[in-house]
């Protein structure tokens, strides 16, 4: 284990003190580490100590999972996590982005940004001069992104070749998962109505993007999405922001649930999973959520462990 924890460690170095703002922000080899380095920590097979260090959350959206993750996983490497919630700091009276990005910096270690323009993220992230995450914005969710190949990895074993489907509204999630698979070696297939595409230059940037002959592509019919994938992953169909759109949504995605009758054409052994929350009898079923291929509670719970991997690595711990 020793070996291998080095060959990790001699990978990700190059990342210490760089900021993680899209999926693309690591190399392939980089990506296949950090999948290596949460599946060392997961098992107890690797420990890391940043003694003390301390992680700024500033979150402009709700979250349940992103914050808990976040938190605990800060606690596990030694550190401490300080809540910058708007509501309760000068930034919710309109203190410029540029004076509490420098400010923040002499105080946290790291900052995790959830808000959604990915400009302001890129703004946090050129005035900060300690490493910036991208906690969610609503052009990706890279964080997100890690923890489902790592899902998918456990369930499979090696990635490349591998194929996931996404049936579901092209949104942040779809754009992490096209750019973090095509990495990765993952097909990937978005199958989404028309209308509800992902960004042509995120999947263009996912195509240029993939190794070991990886096919990234768009289809506009959910069963030739998930026909013979090895993983079958939803969202919800209106995201934060949207929820005025959810009756229009949901007469668009009529036909895009997940339930048995599109599983079946899925491979045998496909995994279900989906980033929560979810939302049972519009994009999936409760018998395909609580099925024995589901494997969302396990991708939930690698949030956790991709994100003390992507901490302990961009703060120098290795």
């Amino acid at each position: 284990m020793a070996t291998a924890s080095a060959g990790v460690a001699a990978v990700l170095s190059p990342l210490c003190g760089r900021d993680f703002l899209s999926s693309a922000d690591c190399s392939a080899e980089q990506t296949a580490a950090l999948l290596d380095l949460a599946a060392q920590l997961k098992s107890g097979d690797r420990r890391i100590d940043l003694g003390n260090r301390v992680l700024g959350l500033i979150f402009s959206k709700a979250s349940t999972r992103t914050r808990v993750s976040f938190q605990v996983a800060m606690a596990r490497l030694g550190g401490q996590t300080v809540d910058l919630n708007p509501s309760v700091t000068q930034l919710g009276r309109g203190e410029p982005l540029e004076d509490t990005s420098r400010v923040l910096s002499r105080y946290c270690d790291v900052l995790a940004i959830r808000t959604f323009a990915q400009q302001e993220l890129v703004d946090y992230a050129h005035w900060a001069s300690v490493p910036v995450i991208n906690a969610l914005t609503d052009l990706e969710h890279p964080c997100q992104a890690l923890a489902d190949f790592l899902t998918m990895q456990e369930a499979h074993g090696a990635l490349p070749g591998q194929t996931l489907a996404y049936v579901g509204d092209g949104n942040n999630v779809a754009h992490s998962l096209m750019l973090c698979g095509a990495l990765l070696g993952v097909n990937v297939r978005i199958g989404c109505p028309e209308g509800f595409e992902p960004l042509p230059g995120v999947l263009e940037q996912a195509q240029s993007l993939a190794q070991h002959g990886a096919s990234i592509e768009l289809v506009a019919d959910p069963g030739e999405a998930v026909a013979g994938a090895q993983a079958v992953y939803t969202d919800v169909w209106a995201s934060m922001g949207q929820e005025a759109e959810q009756a229009q949504r949901e007469q668009a995605f009529a036909g895009f649930c997940v339930d048995q009758a599109l599983m079946d054409q899925a491979a045998a052994d496909a995994i279900v999973l989906h980033c929560l929350p979810a939302h049972r009898g519009e994009e999936i079923s409760a018998e395909v959520m609580e099925g024995t291929a589901s494997r969302i509670f396990d991708q939930a719970e690698n949030r956790l462990h991709a994100q003390q991997a992507l901490l302990a690595v961009l703060m120098g711990g290795l």
